[in-house]
């Protein structure tokens, strides 16, 4: 049984006829020394998870170090994909944009040729149309040839398609 100072101060040995009784005062010196070696024994292992609790909080401080050099490593990471990426994108749609471009001018300059090649046809039908009527008076079926009381199937007109060119030249421009 371990003693505590202030029971070790209140205990009173026995008395004896010259002095104190030896065998209490024996008894006692032992709990002493029991209670003082109990005592001893958990200073020291007090001590000992003293010195492992340091060797931890120097181990986890380390831990902590490399973890916020990890953190920062990982911010500046994240920062540089980033910028990287916000690069590349403007990278992309600056060619997107390039390609959008040539695309226009290969479909204005198709336009411009088929335009062309529509005023070239129109010239070559007119003039087809001019060789066609010009000389000639205009010609009147007879009624016996293409049935009897129709009118012919050309009266009227000059050239079968020619007014739908003129529409589409009027849309053009």
């Amino acid at each position: 049984m371990a003693l505590t100072p202030v029971e070790i101060r209140h205990i009173t040995p026995g008395r004896a006829v010259l002095g104190y009784d030896r065998g209490a005062t024996d008894r006692l010196l032992d709990e002493i020394v029991t209670s003082f070696e109990d005592v001893w024994r958990e200073r020291a292992d007090l001590a000992d998870k003293v010195e492992q609790l340091e060797a931890d909080v120097v181990r986890y401080r380390e831990l902590e170090g490399l973890l916020r050099t990890t953190l920062v490593s990982a911010e500046r990471s994240s920062a540089e994909l980033k910028e990287q990426a916000r690069r590349e994108a403007d990278l992309i749609l600056a060619e997107a944009h390039a390609e959008a471009r040539a695309v226009q001018r290969r479909a204005l300059a198709e336009n411009e040729r088929l335009r062309a090649e529509s005023q070239r046809l129109r010239a070559q039908l007119r003039a087809a149309l001019a060789t066609i009527d010009g000389p000639e008076e205009p010609r009147q079926a007879e009624p016996e040839a293409e049935g009897a009381g129709e009118a012919p199937a050309d009266a009227g007109t000059t050239w079968p398609g020619a007014e739908p060119f003129a529409d589409a030249e009027a849309e053009a421009a």
